[in-house]
């Protein structure tokens, strides 16, 4: 008897550790279709995100609790990492190809659903001209808060790499802290699908990297160290964005004794990041993205 009271201790002990990892809590329960143990695992790794959201299924009910950080992220948010990994829920259902890449032994039942919609305000349906500018005005409105989000965090990054071309530790820091800044604004539910995936994928490197750049003023060749890393996630962020105006991928041969390194400009010219005036004009563009 006591053996059991000790665990059943010890779990609620556990239970409120996690769950006091993520702060603005708060907690909901909602459909996730899977079929097995190894559906619980992806599920739970889709959702699990330290510190800003986690989930606990369970494979008799079907049902997710998901607790999150209310300031920093959605239910819809986290239900949309699950649905990308391959499984149907409340709110998104699971692309083709992520679903069919499941193990044969996750591969649900699908059930057939309508694609989920806005409701609007009632319109005045003898006047169609008005409803279509209305359904436009609100398309255009979505595509461009998207655009607008990762714009920032692009108009940052270029700043960034501004700075390092002149060597120039100080105001590298403070954009790197602008750009901090920018990808934690980034409303992810907001994201087309594609451009969402590689968010989630680049996310904690991008933020780790600007972190080191804004932290270390003084030392240039370190923040240089972690700009090349930086670029290279946010070149896949910006192949995926189709930028509206021509940008840049270049290449410096010299950097990492040899090994070379990348960065993206919105100048054809080359302004080299890695060594500023020492090599200036060091390297090539190596591909136009627009």
């Amino acid at each position: 008897m006591k053996s059991i009271i000790l665990l059943a201790a010890v779990v609620l002990l556990s239970t409120s550790v996690c769950q006091s990892q993520i702060n603005n809590a708060k907690t909901e329960t909602v459909k996730v279709y899977g079929n097995c143990a190894m559906c619980e695992s992806t599920i739970e790794k889709a959702a699990n995100k330290k510190k800003i959201s986690k989930a606990d299924w369970n494979v008799d009910t079907k049902m997710a609790t998901i607790t999150y950080d209310s300031k920093k992220t959605t239910l819809d948010a986290v239900l949309k990492n699950i649905a990308l990994s391959g499984y149907d829920n409340q709110s998104f259902l699971a692309p083709d190809a992520a679903y069919n890449k499941l193990p044969g032994c996750c591969k649900y039942d699908r059930e057939k659903k309508q694609v989920a919609v806005v409701t609007q305000p009632a319109k005045d349906t003898t006047n169609p001209m008005q409803n279509h500018g209305n359904h436009q005005h609100d398309g255009m409105n979505n595509a461009a808060q998207e655009t607008n989000q990762l714009t920032v965090v692009f108009d940052n990054y270029f700043a960034l790499k501004d700075a390092l071309v002149k060597t120039d530790g100080n105001t590298a820091s403070a954009k790197a802290k602008d750009l901090e800044t920018a990808i934690n604004s980034v409303k992810m539910d907001k994201l087309a699908t594609d451009v969402h995936m590689v968010w989630m994928k680049v996310l904690e490197e991008l933020k780790e990297d600007a972190e080191h750049v804004t932290a270390n003023a003084a030392k240039v060749d370190h923040q240089r160290e972690h700009f090349a890393n930086l670029s290279k996630n946010m070149y896949e962020l910006i192949k995926v964005s189709k930028p509206k105006d021509a940008v840049y991928y270049q290449h410096c041969p010299m950097y990492n004794n040899g090994k070379g390194a990348n960065w993206l400009s919105k100048e054809s010219a080359i302004k080299n990041p890695y060594y500023g005036s020492q090599m200036l004009t060091c390297g090539s563009t190596v591909e136009t993205i627009k």
